[in-house]
């Protein structure tokens, strides 16, 4: 028995561990990797394990950077199960589509450039037909469900609070009479969040592969949070212009319609145009509204009274000219766009056209990768580029923290305080900054044995 860690090791993006039992080898995601000049290049890049050895993925839930790679692992010859929950299964398929669809025109794009420079062409990392592949091979199950993955493995999915469908995945696992329990929380959401239930408590494990996004940080207080992106809104409608909310298709998007929803009538809303441009957020949003077994009380009551989302002024824009014509509003328009990182899709054009005005407002309600421009512009850079063009930035840039998807310092180390063995920790998905923190507080609380993992590193989990 053996666990190794590729991606999301030192790192927040590209998600991607390998489980080996016997002759057989299980991988816990395989998402892209996302920010930074080098990502195209490093996304394509040979997997360091044959693809076509894999029997099985576990994927913990549907964001890209936990899935995107999964049209190239079968176009480069997987052909076992993918094993998710039910809703993430259903959100994936469309991600897949979209990150298809946008590799495509990236290619295009480029190759517009190399063509008229004499140059050789290139090929889109993968296309509509990988993921179509990819996605004949998901196989959802609901939470709680002992799943039979290859012999020796059985997965149980634990309801992570992350977004909707998102697990912590238990992995008991058994090979020549040697029995051991590993989970992987997937990404944890916030406690006490909307929408969503809390991350579910496991007591027992043998090893915890343990997210580390932000743990190094506290999220602002989640009442203080709501209340400062209201004002927001209050600001904006005094001084004219528009609102620009560069969202996560899935997640952010569902729970920034929420607020806006339940807050209409105390945050002034009625005066202005509420759209939701990104016909992925408009899939997961549909997909989000059909499975209300999954919300919290809150949610489920308010579902079942008004209905989801509760936004009469809200406008779903499907297609490119619906899109385009929205940079035509010069004020009055709240636009809620992917990508959640502006690494690409809509918002781009809308920041193009609304960045150099100052009476427009840019709200980041998400976690930003070092080298993304939703990282540049948090970090308030005077210029930045936008599909090759130099644009002055002169928006007010409004970066609401307590919103994200991802729990905190106290959100993780609550997590971890529910395992009565206190077993030891291997760190991943967050920043070396973040990950030695979060170590250091969790041996520090619970007097835990952690490690921040890198690529390649190896764990003889028979010698646990």
């Amino acid at each position: 028995m053996e666990l190794q860690f590729y991606g999301a090791a030192g790192e927040v993006t590209g998600s991607c561990h390998i489980l080996r039992i016997g002759d057989y080898q299980v991988l816990l995601d395989c998402g892209l990797i996302q920010g930074g000049r080098s990502a195209d290049q490093r996304n394509a890049e040979p997997f360091p394990f044959d693809p076509k050895q894999i029997d099985a993925v576990v994927l913990s839930h549907a964001h890209i950077d936990h899935c995107g790679r999964l049209p190239l692992l079968v176009k480069r010859g997987f052909s076992g199960p993918i094993i998710t929950q039910n809703a993430s299964r259903d959100l994936v398929r469309i991600l897949l589509s979209d990150s298809a669809f946008l590799q495509e025109m990236d290619a295009k794009r480029k190759n517009r450039r190399l063509r008229r420079a004499g140059k050789p062409l290139i090929e889109p990392l993968y296309r509509q037909q990988d993921a179509e592949r990819a996605c004949s091979q998901l196989q959802g199950h609901r939470y709680q469900q002992a799943v039979a993955v290859v012999p020796g493995v059985t997965a149980i999915f634990h309801d992570a609070g992350h977004i909707l469908g998102s697990t912590s995945v238990e992995l008991r696992l058994e090979h020549n009479a040697v029995k051991r329990t590993i989970v992987f929380s997937g990404d944890l959401g916030q406690y006490d969040t909307p929408i969503l239930k809390d991350p579910a408590t496991l007591t027992r494990a043998d090893l915890v592969l343990m997210e580390s996004t932000y743990g190094s940080r506290l999220h602002r207080d989640r009442q203080r949070t709501v209340e400062e992106l209201g004002e927001v809104f209050k600001v904006a409608s005094k001084r004219g212009g528009n609102v620009l909310i560069p969202a996560f298709a899935v997640g952010r998007s569902q729970e920034v319609l929420y607020h806006l929803g339940i807050h209409f009538e105390q945050w002034g809303l009625d005066k202005w145009q509420v759209f939701l441009d990104s016909p992925m957020a408009i899939e997961a949003s549909e997909i989000y509204w059909n499975y209300p077994n999954l919300y919290d009380s809150e949610a489920l009551e308010l579902a079942r009274d008004v209905g989801m989302p509760p936004l009469p002024n809200l406008h779903l824009s499907k297609s490119t000219e619906q899109s385009m014509a929205l940079n035509r509003i010069r004020s009055g328009a709240i636009i809620l766009a992917g990508s959640g990182m502006c690494t690409g899709g809509r918002i781009l054009h809308h920041l193009k056209h609304n960045l150099w005005r100052q009476d427009c407002h840019v709200v980041i309600v998400g976690y930003q990768a070092q080298g993304s421009l939703g990282r540049r512009l948090v970090e308030k850079r005077d210029t930045v580029k936008i599909h090759g063009e130099t644009i002055r930035v002169r928006a007010t840039i409004h970066t609401i923290g307590g919103l994200s998807a991802h729990g905190d310092r106290d959100d993780l180390a609550r997590w971890y305080s529910s395992f009565t063995d206190r077993p030891p920790v291997y760190l991943v998905h967050g920043e070396e900054d973040s990950a030695h923190d979060l170590g250091a507080l969790l041996e520090q609380r619970y007097g835990a044995r952690t490690r921040v993992t890198e690529p390649g590193l190896k764990v003889d989990l028979q010698a646990l």
